[in-house]
């Protein structure tokens, strides 16, 4: 009988039996899963002539599989997916070459061919994608370098191990590394003809690793062992109690041929292991580590290829595949460097090239421990979840152990292809810090344009179930709280789930029920001072009367014009904008109250906080959320109307104690009338005198003040990273100052002849931002360094802001309202036509106490007063 009528008999006869018929069914059965040799081994490995078994010997061998269900024959069903075939001599299967790709050739010399092989068990995580990530690199650099070559980026799956691989995992790793952008040259779903390297995933090149492991028995490079899993256990507790670290005691290393024969006739279960040479040693030159070497003998011992029930092991995998897939250097993490010992063995013993080996090192958490779920988001897809985008996932992975030797930070997709170099991966293990992350997040969310960041934030509003039931991708309502939600965050925001929390938080309303709730000391502070209760019930009375002013749901995304339109000119403030600005003015003249004391109440009145984005802004958006058209979910996203918070409110407002209900400094204001009738301005002292009996003037020099408003300076926190010297300019020096941009400022100033460079390094200091740019001797300078000075300007020092103050925070000024569109400072255009600095330098000098101060005001940061050396001298 032909042995394609044999398999024939063989696979009828498995697929009627009912203990396994179901099983055989859902697999594909390898004709060299029932090869046998001359001396009646079953399954010993590739059949290599035909055999000559009887149709009695395959009844019998059906017979023994129903007894012992299989057990003992070498056929690997399902996972591994070996193609049934029964065309005698002929083969779909993959064969394992004679040459391998890279044989007799230098792989450092070759163009790169990099492998990403994941196992199909979990979700791609941090570690994952860093790998994939250096592999990507390299091969598209390598594709740049040799064009219409066989560089590429390989993926190949390395499912077997059979309990935990899923295809779910499968396509959740693949989906990752698309969203990533990292796509593969080749790989499981490859659409470019490279068939001479497939397939792609280890479950279907099962029929490759049993021929491998056949020529390995042949040459004397491996052998049998039969040793039960028994005798296995029982080898290891003797080991463990004679103190010896367990391993293999090569027992069927040497055994004689008659031995191992009996047992194979006899249909014994084996496994085929590796003969590891006496005192062999393998060294590696790691492009991460330098020289590593291992005595191979002593640390692995005889490992074994293939499982008794044909499984071949992942190291014998690994070796074969990067053989036959000619890659030529492995990247991946350092807790496979002890792997490389087994795989070089293999590749020598089949006498396959070497591929080149780095091995980077691991990514720890901020508490120093290898990353891991209890650090937080570690998986891609949450990251995607969070609002991250790939090109800041992938910036931010880049720099987990790799720099260009530079100070950049921020680089763009091809500006990595182009500075990645394996050789500047470091040893070290990196941390992985999110606020990090999220900066780098923050830097290219800048870089993307509005129209793409808000098609981002209708996914997040998708993914914090905030939308109703039934809600279309293309909703006008959806595309207009999108803008809207973006356009209220943007300045702020550094993720793209920030633009839906920001606005889930201005939905919502947490004003206490009652004024014994207030846990936050500075709103009961404030409350305390008075204001809050009058103000508060005047709003209340003007929105019962139809007075105070709600945008329109209709109009309302007219308020975020000039968040949304890109436009040389300002757009004109919108018609609820404008009425709630003169609303606020009115209140402000009618309650005598202005600055901090009337907005910060208002904000806590409407909003429920006590800080945030523009009112109109929160009020428009909230309003939207609030319409009976509005794509959100108002129980899900936890909108309170502005109707509900004026009940609640009210209900606050008539808790608050009667002592707190008037403004602690009426009595004082009523007791400054002047002769000159209303109201006398406060002074800077309370006394005409100061304590050494000198004439002051009472006179607040802000009521005489008629020059430009100080809001139309922008004056912002710095820290000069950079400073040298100007090479044609004695008095000069060039900064470079971070001022919360997405690039640093370069600044000249004339500070040369007063201070030293390394003083100046590292420094907090105030820049005066909206001058036009100008040419400094050649030299571009965007901006000007406030310093302090003496009468005769002998002596410069820089003007110092506290040291927690926030490097782009404006500087404001108490008294004068920094809040809102009117307090935007001026266009750098209008600063340098205008000369506004000019006319309000005269006002800018220092206390006797060194503070530097506008008409008597202190500059303010959010970390509180600036100071000065110097004292009652200039600001310039």
């Amino acid at each position: 009988m032909h042995w394609s009528r044999q398999a024939m008999v063989v696979f009828a006869a498995l697929a009627c039996s009912r203990r396994v018929s179901a099983f055989v069914r859902q697999s594909r059965v390898s004709q060299s899963a029932f090869a046998s040799s001359s001396k009646g081994v079953v399954g010993a490995g590739i059949r290599r002539q035909k055999p000559k078994v009887s149709s009695d010997s395959l009844i019998r061998m059906v017979e023994r599989l129903q007894k012992d269900e299989g057990k003992h024959l070498d056929i690997r069903f399902g996972a591994m997916q070996l193609q049934a075939t029964v065309a005698e001599n002929e083969t779909s299967e993959p064969q394992l070459p004679p040459v391998f790709p890279l044989q007799g050739k230098d792989p450092q010399e070759e163009p790169p061919r990099m492998r990403f092989a994941p196992s199909p068990t979990g979700s791609l995580h941090v570690g994952g994608a860093r790998t994939a990530l250096y592999n990507w690199l390299v091969a598209k650099k390598g594709q740049l370098d040799f064009p219409n070559s066989e560089a590429g980026f390989i993926l190949r799956v390395e499912d077997t191990d059979l309990a935990r691989s899923t295809k779910e995992s499968e396509a959740s790793v693949l989906e990752d590394l698309t969203w990533l952008g990292l796509q593969w040259d080749e790989g499981p779903t490859d659409t470019i003809e490279i068939s001479k390297y497939g397939p792609y995933r280890q479950s279907e090149r099962g029929n490759i690793y049993v021929q491998a492991a056949e020529k390995l028995l042949e040459e004397g490079k491996a052998y049998r062992c039969f040793c039960t899993t028994e005798e296995l256990e029982e080898m290891k507790a003797q080991q463990e109690a004679a103190g010896i670290p367990p391993r293999y005691d090569g027992r069927w290393r040497d055994a004689p041929e008659e031995e191992v024969n009996k047992m194979l006739e006899d249909g014994k279960p084996f496994t085929v292991r590796f003969k590891v040479p006496e005192n062999s040693r393998v060294v590696i030159e790691d492009v991460v580590r330098g020289t590593v070497g291992w005595d191979a003998e002593a640390t692995v011992g005889d490992f074994i290829l293939l499982r008794s029930n044909r499984v071949p092991v992942y190291n014998f995998c690994v070796a074969v595949d990067d053989a036959l897939m000619g890659i030529s250097t492995v990247v991946r993490a350092e807790e496979h460097l002890t792997n490389t010992v087994r795989q070089a063995l293999v590749l020598d013993a089949l006498d396959a090239p070497r591929p080149r080996y780095a091995h980077c090192s691991l990514i720890l958490g901020e508490d120093k421990q290898k990353l891991s779920k209890r650090h937080g988001a570690t998986s891609c897809n949450q990251f995607r979840l969070d609002g991250f985008l790939p090109d800041a996932m992938i910036n931010y992975l880049a720099l987990l152990g790799w720099n260009d030797g530079s100070d950049n930070e921020i680089f763009t997709r091809d500006e990595l292809i182009d500075a990645f170099e394996l050789e500047r991966v470091v040893k070290s293990p990196s941390v992985f810090d999110m606020e990090k992350l999220k900066w780098v997040n923050s830097q290219h969310l800048k870089m993307v344009s509005l129209p793409e960041v808000v098609q981002l934030v209708k996914q997040q509003f998708e993914f914090e179930n905030m939308l109703k039931v039934g809600t279309d991708d293309s909703d006008l309502a959806f595309i207009n709280m999108s803008y809207a939600a973006t356009a209220l965050a943007r300045e702020r925001m550094q993720t793209t789930k920030d633009a839906v929390l920001n606005a889930k938080t201005v939905f919502g309303y947490d004003l206490p029920a009652t004024f014994n709730d207030i846990s936050d000391a500075e709103a009961k502070s404030m409350i305390e001072q008075g204001n809050f209760y009058n103000l508060a019930t005047r709003i209340l009375s003007d929105f019962e009367s139809d007075v105070f002013p709600i945008p329109d749901a209709s109009t309302a995304m007219d308020t975020f014009q000039s968040e949304i339109v890109e436009s040389a000119e300002k757009p004109q403030p919108s018609e609820f904008v404008g009425a709630y600005k003169k609303y606020m003015k009115t209140l402000s003249k009618e309650m005598g109250v202005k600055g901090k004391n009337l907005f910060h109440p208002v904000r806590l009145a409407l909003t429920g906080e006590m800080s945030g984005q523009e009112v109109t802004q929160q009020l428009a958006i909230l309003v939207m959320a609030s319409a009976d058209d509005t794509c959100i979910d108002a129980g899900k996203a936890g909108v309170v109307s502005v109707s509900e918070r004026m009940d609640r409110l009210k209900a606050f407002c008539d808790s608050i104690p009667e002592q707190f209900q008037t403004p602690k400094d009426v009595e004082q204001k009523s007791s400054k009338k002047d002769t000159k009738g209303g109201n006398a301005k406060a002074s800077r002292s309370s006394s005409s005198e100061t304590t050494t009996g000198t004439p002051v003037d009472d006179k607040d020099p802000k009521d005489s003040y008629e020059g430009p408003p100080i809001t139309a300076l922008d004056i912002r926190v710095g820290r000069i990273t950079k400073v040298w010297e100007h090479e044609e300019a004695d008095k000069l020096y060039c900064e470079e100052i971070d001022v919360g941009e997405d690039e640093p400022r370069t600044v000249a100033s004339g500070l040369r002849p007063y201070m030293k460079a390394e003083d100046m390094e590292g420094k907090l200091v105030l820049v005066l931002c909206n001058l036009k740019e100008r040419k400094m001797v050649g030299f571009p300078s965007h901006g000007m360094v406030l310093c302090a000075s003496n009468s005769d300007h002998t002596d410069v020092r820089l003007v110092n802001p506290p040291i927690d103050a926030k490097v782009g925070e404006r500087i404001t000024i108490p008294d004068f309202n920094f809040e809102g569109e009117d307090a935007e400072p001026f266009a750098e255009n209008k600063v340098g036509k205008k000369k506004v600095f000019e006319k309000i330098a005269p006002h800018l000098v220092t206390s006797k106490y060194g503070v530097p101060e506008f008409l008597g005001r202190p500059f303010m940061t959010s970390a509180g007063v600036c100071t000065s050396a110097i004292a009652e001298g200039t600001v310039a």
